[in-house]
């Protein structure tokens, strides 16, 4: 944030307040006034104690920022008069439409793809992918997708977070069809993940969604999903020779009806990259309206994750992650718990726990090594310049997946623990390239990559 305006000398009281006369937008080309105000804590008319006036102004642009819609926000003030104040607040709006071409790995990471299968090109993923990120300028992503080769997949989907007139609900929808060559069938005692494969596609699904988004505050939200999906597998894959506990059914095809509410908190400098606040969130999820049998669960899941800035760009965290599925008695493609998405351990990548309940908890230290700008190669008034921070680090983590003894695995029902340092390099757009050397319990070490 550029330092505000000198303030006059007779305000050197604590308690002394200014009035916030008016609030200023400019720089946005796209993005509509009022969807910037909302995410600002204070509004025109309202006293703000002196003392406290720079940490307001922070955490404004910090709130703006952490929109995603800015490169660049600025937050500075005007005098109007001894006790008045206007709020100037500045943006630099972002790309928000993006048509790119699709080369996607059909593998968990980019690692697995170039390891165990050594860069096959046949299991790629090809097509078109087409997103705006503010489509009507109220910070509604509309995304299409149009994928072909290993896998066919045509999806869509748009929200739109704030649809009433005070920008306090909001809703999203989303469906499409995928077809796939190969599918996850089982997990192995050695915790890897065993594909089925017979040349033709062995997996359809169709899938709808709907959801509710709720937030009268800036820091918490509540969201409310609806979603239906018609999942039909290969016959071979529920017989007894792969896994009939896939379904815990006799059918091949499943219709799914999942039902779930989200309460998010979130309070950080950089929602993609945070180094100082708190995010949380509590899910509870329903699959199908039976409790037990078949598809049936009923799953709780939270996250607390806590950031430090220190002196001298030092920079520490603590995150832990938890989720639990009534009954214990699920089919398999409801026992994903570690290695899947973010609930990952740094060092055991190339590693699936599965479970019915799990905890992990996450340490990092890191340190700024340096950041710097360098041109864009061509003129551009949207980004002049782009942007690079290098961060050192080391963690350790630990974790602990539950399943039952039908389902054990050499790496179930154990404290689980890695280790490791790495770099991670911020780029444009908040892309993360995290290089990373890791050793894990089973005495291995390996080099991963991953960019977010």
């Amino acid at each position: 944030m550029q330092p505000v305006n000198k303030l006059p000398l007779g305000f050197k009281d604590s308690l002394a307040k200014i009035v916030i006369r008016n609030i200023i937008i400019k720089g946005n080309k796209k993005t509509r006034d009022y969807m910037i105000l909302r995410e600002i804590q204070f509004k025109p008319g309202d006293s703000i104690i002196i003392a406290t006036l720079n940490e307001a102004f922070q955490l404004a642009r910090q709130q703006v920022y952490n929109s995603t819609l800015f490169h660049e926000v600025k937050v500075d003030l005007v005098m109007i008069s001894a006790f008045e104040i206007d709020v100037t607040v500045t943006v630099r709006e972002r790309w928000y439409l993006f048509p790119t071409p699709q080369f996607q790995v059909v593998d968990r990471s980019f690692n697995e793809w170039l390891v165990k299968y050594k860069g096959d090109l046949s299991r790629v993923n090809y097509g078109v992918k087409f997103v705006h990120y503010n489509f009507n300028g109220r910070r509604d992503p509309l995304r299409l997708f149009l994928i072909n080769g290993y896998t066919k997949n045509i999806a869509f989907s748009y929200s739109q977070p704030y649809s009433n007139r005070s920008l306090t609900q909001g809703f999203g929808i989303g469906g499409g069809f995928s077809q796939n060559r190969e599918i996850a069938y089982k997990t192995s005692a050695d915790n890897k993940i065993l594909f089925y494969n017979n040349k033709d596609f062995v997996k359809k699904n169709i899938y709808l969604n709907l959801s509710l988004r709720l937030q009268k505050g800036i820091l918490f939200r509540h969201l409310f999903n609806i979603a239906y999906s018609r999942l039909t597998v290969s016959d071979s894959i529920i017989s007894a020779v792969y896994n009939p506990h896939y379904f815990n059914s006799n059918s091949s095809s499943k219709g799914l009806i999942d039902l779930s509410y989200t309460y998010q908190y979130t309070s950080v400098n950089n929602a993609a990259y945070p180094l100082k606040g708190v995010t949380s969130y509590l899910t509870l999820a329903k699959r199908g309206f039976g409790f037990t049998g078949g598809t049936n669960l009923f799953a709780v899941e939270g996250a607390f994750n806590k950031y430090w800035a220190h002196e001298k760009n030092w920079f520490t965290s603590l995150q832990f992650i938890g989720n639990i599925k009534l009954p214990f008695d699920q089919p398999y493609i409801n026992q994903r718990a570690i290695g899947y998405g973010n609930t990952n351990l740094r060092g055991l990548e190339y590693y699936v726990i599965d479970g019915v309940a799990f905890g992990i908890i996450k340490s990092t230290l890191k340190k700024k090594l340096f950041s710097f700008s360098i041109p864009m190669p061509f003129k551009s008034r949207i980004l002049p310049t782009l942007p690079f921070a290098i961060f050192a680090k080391t963690y350790a983590d630990a974790g602990f997946s539950f399943n039952k003894k039908k389902f054990d695995t050499q790496l179930n029902n154990r404290l689980l623990y890695t280790g490791g340092f790495g770099i991670d390099i911020l780029m444009l757009y908040d892309i993360n390239l995290r290089i990373e050397y890791s050793f894990n319990q089973l005495g291995q070490r390996m080099l991963f990559f991953e960019s977010k």
